[in-house]
C-alpha cells in the first residue's frame, strides 16, 4: 500500500512553498492588474493554511506527551464506559468482518487516504462554485481542528493498542498500517481522543446537506456513517471518540454563530471609523447645468450681442423703432429680438425654433394677395 504519512516538517515545508506562491502572486498581481493572478493568491493563501494547519495537527500527535500508562489507564476508562451506558462492543463488530480480508482491506484504505482529500476537495467545490458558503466552512474547519488538536494534547490509546479489548490492528496484519509495519507504539497513535476523522467527514456531509439543493443530498451523511464504520473496524477509535468529535464540532458552529454579530458590528466599527470621503461640492454641477440651460434659452436665429458687434450692430434703437444714426437697419431688428426673448423667456426653446422656422417659411414662400396689403409693423418694433 502507498504511503500517505507525512512528518510535520515534511507538511510544514509544503506550507512554505505554498504561501511563498500566494505571496508572488500577490505582488504580481498588484504590478499587471490581472484578476487571474488574484484567483491564484486567493487559492495558494488557503490552501497555505490548510497545510499549515495538517502540520500542526502532524507536529501536535508527535509531540505529545508519550506516556503510556496514562494512556492506557485512559483508554481503559473509555472502555467501561461504553459499557456501562449500553454502547454495542467495537469488537464484536470487528469480528463480523474480520473473515472478509477483501472488506477489511477495503476499511484500511478508507481510514489511511479518504478523509484528507474528501476535505480538501469539499472546500475545493465550495470555493470555486459556492464562494459564499467558502469563508465560513473554512473558518469552521480551523475552529474545529484547532480546538481538536488542543484535546489530543492528552494522549489516549486506540482500542488496537489495549489489550483489555482483543481487538486486532487490522493495518499491521495487512500491511497497511499509516503508522508502519512494525509493531510499537509512538506518540502519534496516542492521539485517538476525539476522532478527526469522524468530526470532518460529519462537517462535509452537513455542508453538502446544506449546500446542495439536490434531493440526493441526503445521501452525504452516509459518508460520516462509513467513516465512522471504518475507524471502529480498523480498532483505531472508541465509539466515545466518533461522539466527541461530534460534540467538538456543534460546539465550534455554536461560536461561529455566536461571534457572527459581534464580527460583523467590529468590521462595521471599523469602517465607520475610516478616513471621511472628500467633501463634493454641489455648486458646481448647478452652475453647469444653469450654464447649459442658458445655453438652451437661447431662441432659434436669435442673434448674440458678440456677433452683433462682430457685424458692426447695435441693439440700441431710438425713440419710434427708428435706427439710431450710423446704425444699420439690421440694429434695429435686433432690439426687438431681445425684447421678445425677454418676453417670451419661459417658452420652450423647441417651440421657438418650430416657430422661426414656421415664420421663415411665410416670408420667404407667402406674397400679398392682390387688394390687401401686408399688415404693418408697429411703432415699436414688433
Amino acid at each position: 500500500m502507498l504511503s500517505v504519512k507525512f512528518t510535520w516538517l515534511e507538511a510544514a515545508v509544503a506550507t512554505a512553498l505554498v504561501l511563498a506562491v500566494a505571496a508572488a502572486a500577490a505582488l504580481a498581481r498588484r504590478r499587471s492588474g490581472s484578476p487571474r493572478l488574484a484567483v491564484i493568491a486567493v487559492f495558494a493563501r488557503e490552501a497555505g493554511m490548510l497545510l499549515g494547519l495538517f502540520a500542526l495537527w502532524t507536529y501536535a500527535g508527535s509531540k505529545s506527551e508519550v506516556s503510556l500508562a496514562e494512556a492506557m489507564h485512559r483508554a481503559a476508562w473509555i472502555w467501561h464506559a461504553e459499557r456501562d451506558v449500553g454502547l454495542p462492543s467495537e469488537a464484536a463488530l470487528q469480528r463480523m468482518f474480520l473473515p472478509h480480508p477483501l472488506l477489511v482491506e477495503a476499511l484500511n484504505w478508507y481510514y489511511a487516504v479518504l478523509h484528507f482529500p474528501v476535505l480538501i476537495g469539499c472546500l475545493v467545490w465550495l470555493f470555486v462554485w459556492h464562494r459564499g458558503e467558502y469563508w465560513r466552512v473554512r473558518t469552521l474547519v480551523l475552529l474545529f481542528t484547532a480546538v481538536s488538536l488542543l484535546v489530543q494534547f492528552i494522549p489516549v490509546a486506540p482500542p488496537r493498542l489495549l489489550p483489555l479489548t482483543g481487538m486486532t490492528d487490522t493495518g499491521l496484519a495487512y500491511g497497511q498500517s499509516v503508522y508502519g509495519t512494525r509493531a510499537g507504539i509512538d506518540a502519534d497513535q496516542l492521539s485517538a481522543m476525539p476522532s478527526i476523522h469522524i468530526g470532518w467527514a460529519l462537517l462535509v456531509a452537513l455542508v453538502m446537506v446544506g449546500t446542495v439543493r439536490s434531493r440526493w443530498r441526503w445521501l452525504a451523511l452516509a459518508y460520516p456513517v462509513l467513516t465512522t464504520l471504518a475507524v471502529v473496524v480498523t480498532a483505531n477509535h472508541f465509539w466515545l471518540d466518533g461522539i466527541a468529535a461530534a460534540a467538538l464540532l456543534a460546539v465550534a458552529i455554536g461560536a461561529q454563530r455566536a461571534a457572527g454579530p459581534a464580527y460583523r458590528g467590529l468590521a462595521g466599527s471599523v469602517r465607520l471609523s475610516g478616513p471621511a470621503p472628500a467633501p463634493v461640492d454641489a455648486a458646481a454641477p448647478v452652475h453647469a447645468a444653469a450654464a447649459a440651460d442658458a445655453r438652451e434659452m437661447v431662441p432659434a436665429g436669435a442673434i448674440t450681442a458678440r456677433a452683433a458687434a462682430a457685424r458692426g450692430m447695435t441693439a440700441a434703437v431710438g425713440p419710434g423703432g427708428v435706427p439710431e444714426p450710423g446704425q444699420s437697419p439690421g440694429g434695429a431688428q435686433a432690439a426687438p429680438s431681445a425684447h421678445m426673448r425677454a418676453h417670451n423667456g419661459s417658452r420652450p426653446c423647441a417651440a421657438r425654433a418650430v416657430g422661426a422656422r414656421a415664420t421663415s417659411r411665410n416670408r420667404a414662400g407667402r406674397r400679398p394677395q392682390a387688394g390687401h396689403e401686408s399688415p404693418a409693423r408697429d411703432q415699436d418694433g414688433r
